[in-house]
């Protein structure tokens, strides 16, 4: 079994893009960085829409100190290589998710999204980290990657577990299973850039 279908993703990545990030390192580096301010600043919102869910603050709040942690290491590996970090840019990855959100519908329906979407971005995440694990010639990003990717790893289950949390396994399977077929979809309508992180 592929390390994709363990974690549930339907499309693998195009391995193209490994080597399109080798070859762009303060690039990748930087969306690294901003993907991981952005996951600490969701998952505080998170928080801040569910403050009523205890198990989801008392799970997230570590997730959030991590997160930042993450985004400060990302930081000291561009100064010690003597890049800077730049801009933000665009995640056509993220939003194409985001655009596919039930809209209008029941509240609890949207949280559920929100969890499987967390869920979803933290597996592709964790898949994007092994391939760089393994693909890079640096030893050491190799070795940084590889760290990032287990964190992932354990960040995508605890999104799964509390959508089962809260709410039935049955549809949690079923909607888990569409948004994999979205997910899917969306990978294949983006240009593979070795600038972006997804």
């Amino acid at each position: 079994m592929s390390k994709v279908s363990i974690l549930g993703l339907k499309l693998p990545t195009d391995p193209r893009w490994v080597n399109l990030a080798a070859i762009s390192l303060q690039d990748i580096l930087t969306d690294h960085a901003y993907c991981e301010q952005k996951a600490a600043s969701s998952a505080i919102s998170l928080i801040q829409r569910n403050p009523e869910r205890t198990r989801l603050v008392e799970e997230l709040a570590p997730i959030v100190t991590e997160e930042w942690g993450h985004f400060r290491q990302v930081l000291a590996e561009l100064k010690k290589r003597g890049l800077s970090l730049g801009k933000q840019r665009k995640d056509d990855y993220v939003n194409a998710l985001m655009d596919n959100r039930v809209k209008g519908g029941h509240a609890d329906d949207s949280f559920l999204d929100a969890l499987l979407i967390f869920a979803l971005i933290e597996a592709r995440s964790c898949e994007r980290f092994r391939l760089l694990s393994e693909g890079l010639e640096d030893e050491y990003l190799r070795e940084f990657y590889r760290k990032f990717m287990v964190s992932e790893a354990g960040h995508y289950r605890l999104f799964i577990d509390l959508a089962n949390e809260y709410f039935p396994e049955e549809k949690v399977r079923n909607r888990w299973q569409e948004w994999l077929k979205i997910e899917a979809e969306i990978l294949q309508n983006i240009d593979v850039r070795g600038d972006r992180m997804h």
